[in-house]
Order: C-alpha cells, then structure tokens, then sequence
C-alpha cells in the first residue's frame, strides 16, 4: 500500500511533464502538422514525441516514381568547331541545340522515347569533320544533325550524310552548292546568298530610286547576285546607267570613279568584297557623290568601315543585305535569348537561335515520323522525308518549310543601314527592311 502511493506520486508529475512537453513540440493549433522527413544523417527524435503506432504512416512505395522504361533511345547530333579558331561561333551553336533538346523534347517523351545529345568537335577542319562524320553515321541511333558552321566544310560533309541517309540541317550555310544537288538529307534553315540580289532590289524600288550601276568581280558567286539585282531591277522599272565588271585595284580606282560620276546614279550596287569596295566607296564620297551605296554581306566589315570613316554614310547613306540578323531582333525569341543567358551566363551569338530551331525541326519530324509509323522508331530515311513534308513550323526566327531541294521557302533577307562607322556604336545601326524571297 505504502509503495503504491509513492509510485502514484513520482508518475503524476512526469505524465504532468510529459505532457508539457508534447503541447510544447506540436503547438496548441489543432490545424497545423509538421512533416519531419528523416534522413540518414538526422538525429532521432526524442522518445517522448515518437509517433505512435495507431497513426498512419506514409508508404514510402508511394514516395518512389515509376522508372521511364524507353521504348527506344533517338540522338540528335550537334557536329561544329568546339575548338580552333571558330569554336566561340560552334559553341554558340551547340549551346542553341542544347537547349531545344531540353526544352523541345517533351511530345517524344510523351510516346515513350529519351532523346540524348551528342555533341561532335570538327575543330572547323575539313579533315576533322569528314573523320567525325564516318564515326556518327555509324550510330543507328542518331536520326538527326545540325550543323556545321562553315559553308565548305558543310558542303564536303553533307556527301557522308547522304550516303548513310542521315538528315542534317544547316542553321549557317548560305552556299548555294549546299541545297544545289538536291539531297534529300541535307537542308538549310537560313537565305542563300544568291537571293541578296533580289532582295537589294525589292528595297530600292521601295525607296523610290530611279537609277543604278552595277559595280562586281567577275567571280561567279559575286556575279550572281549582281545580276539576280540588275534582272529584277529591271522587273521594277528601274533603270541601269552603267556597269563595272572587274576587281578593284588602286591603278584602275579613279578612272571608274570618273565613270560613275559621269552619270551619276541614284544607287551604286556593289557586290565586290569589302577590302576592294570601301577604298573605292571612300573614293566615290570624295569626289563628291552623294546618292546610296548598297551591297551584299561582303561590305559589312565593321573594321574597315570604321578605319574609312563618316564620310562613308553621308548623302543617301549606306546599306548592306544580311541573311542572319542577331537574335534579339525576333520578338519571338525574347524567352529564348533569356534562357540562354540564364544558362550559359551570356547573350546568344550569330547562329543559337537558327541552331535552336533546327533541332525543333529534327525533333518534330522525328515525332511526325513516329505516329505515321504506329508509333515505332523511325528510320533515318522516314525522318528525312518527315523533315521535307514541315509546313509552317513556327519557330523563333521565323515560319519554316523546305522546298524540294531543301532550302526553306521563303528565304528571309534583311537590310541593314550603317548609320554610324564608329566600331563601339555598331548597334545603333538598324535593320530597317526586311523581305521574303522564293529561293532561285
């Protein structure tokens, strides 16, 4: 009796205590509950507030996700200089199929497949990128590729691709050769250089000139744009006074400076690379012309425009065609260039947006390919015909589909107005046109 009654003395108090202490670590609330999750490295908790038996705990099998189990694993392959004297511009172009890859891939995922990245260093050498290209093709896995950054060196490569059926969009080759054979497999997502004629001349009619002249070398890429301008010039009524056939050489500079001002023409056309053209531009100014001067890409050298000086853009001014404009003229590509800086801490440079939506392509042709297949893997040859049949893929440069030789039709050109020559001001000279032209 005596023990019972010192026993009910010591338990009133600790159930007293412990009682305290439970109010204490669960809080008066009724509405409020703490979920601790416990870890490996976790203390335990203290044994006064274990959970006790009758609450329901959480299955931890309902915690575990169900495995992705692929019903097959399609690559896309990025083949561009990672090194060398260009590996700012692969990398750049690289990064933009990085991010299409992340952030496109979902309706594959959603039939079922993982789509991976692999990434291939040509070093910008021909050499490099002819070796590389016999290792990829032997990947049955790789549907797609983009790539690569140089004209020739895409040009030499696409022979590979087209032998192992492999598709392959370009976002940087504006050689006409590219598309010239018409492989099935090898595509363009940019303008050729050879529309820059017409495009050059759809803007001179819309500022209302009168009169040209012609000034060119005699090579044929070069040529070609002078006279795809001087035909469809002469489609919009304006007229020719003159032209000049030849390079460019300080013997012969004044006397075809003599020529031009002899007429005097509202535009002077010039499709001569910039280190002939801005000496004999200068040259022009100096004698005193004061109508337009418009060329192709080849004129837009920001260094030897900025060493000629302002005299270059007096008069009517001074404007070049561009077939690839940086990415921040798109208004539909605002999220991207955010993206992609949030990423790789910089802003996209000349092709990640073009590279960008290559690779949607390649991943909705692969798509397209897949549900006209009952939902089986592709092959190369389905993805390639898939990528001829896109109509109107919105992209974030542009609207996309391909005519039969693989350049998209239409082809943007862009003309760009050298307002000021001072290297460190070079973006506050515009676009101040854009067109639309059917590829020759």
């Amino acid at each position: 009796m005596m023990i019972a009654k010192i026993l009910s003395r010591i338990c009133k108090p600790a159930l007293f205590l412990s009682q305290i202490i439970l109010i204490l670590a669960l809080g008066c609330s009724p509405n409020e509950t703490t979920i601790t999750v416990l870890t490996a490295t976790s203390s335990p908790m203290p044994a006064a507030i274990q959970p006790q038996s009758t609450e329901t705990q959480i299955p931890t099998t309902a915690q575990t996700p169900t495995p992705f189990v692929p019903r097959a694993v399609v690559k896309i392959v990025s083949h561009v200089p990672l090194s060398g004297n260009q590996a700012a511009y692969g990398q750049d172009i690289l990064h933009g199929v990085e991010l299409a890859v992340q952030q496109l891939s979902g309706p594959l995922n959603a039939l079922s497949y993982k789509v991976e990245l692999v990434t291939y260093d040509d070093q910008n050498i021909t050499e490099t990128a002819l070796k590389n290209a016999q290792q990829l093709v032997a990947d049955p896995e790789i549907l797609c590729g983009i790539g690569h950054y140089d004209s020739d060196i895409t040009i030499a490569a696409s022979d590979i691709y087209h032998q192992a059926g492999l598709a392959f969009i370009s976002p940087s080759t504006t050689d006409p050769i590219l598309t010239g054979r018409s492989f099935l497999e090898v595509d363009r997502l940019i303008g050729r250089t050879d529309g820059q004629g017409s495009a050059a001349a759809i803007f001179v009619k819309a500022q209302g000139y009168k009169s040209f002249f012609i000034v060119s070398p005699k090579s044929d890429s070069n040529l070609i744009n002078a006279e795809s301008f001087r035909a469809e010039a002469g489609k919009l009524g304006i007229k020719r006074l003159g032209s000049i056939i030849s390079n460019l050489t300080p013997e012969n500079m004044d006397g075809f400076v003599r020529l031009v001002m002899s007429v005097k023409p509202d535009v002077v056309y010039i499709a001569t690379p910039a280190h002939q053209a801005i000496p004999f531009l200068t040259k022009l100014r100096a004698a005193g012309y004061t109508g337009a001067f418009l060329g192709t890409e080849k004129l837009g050298n920001q260094s030897m425009i900025g060493a000629a000086g302002p005299s270059l853009v007096a008069g009517d001014g001074m404007f070049y065609t561009i077939m690839n404009p940086s990415a921040d003229y798109y208004s539909d590509a605002s999220q991207f260039n955010q993206d992609f800086y949030d990423q790789y801490g910089t802003a996209p440079l000349s092709f990640a947006a073009r590279a960008y939506d290559a690779t949607g392509i390649c991943l909705k042709a692969i798509e397209e390919a897949s549900k006209a297949n009952s939902s089986t893997a592709p092959t190369r040859a389905e993805v390639a015909e898939a990528i001829r049949e896109v109509q109107d893929y919105k992209g974030i440069t542009g609207t996309y589909s391909f005519n039969s030789h693989g350049d998209p039709d239409p082809m943007q050109y862009y003309v760009y107005q050298v307002v000021s020559t001072d290297i460190n001001s070079w973006d506050k000279n515009p676009i101040v046109a854009a067109y639309q032209i059917t590829p020759p």
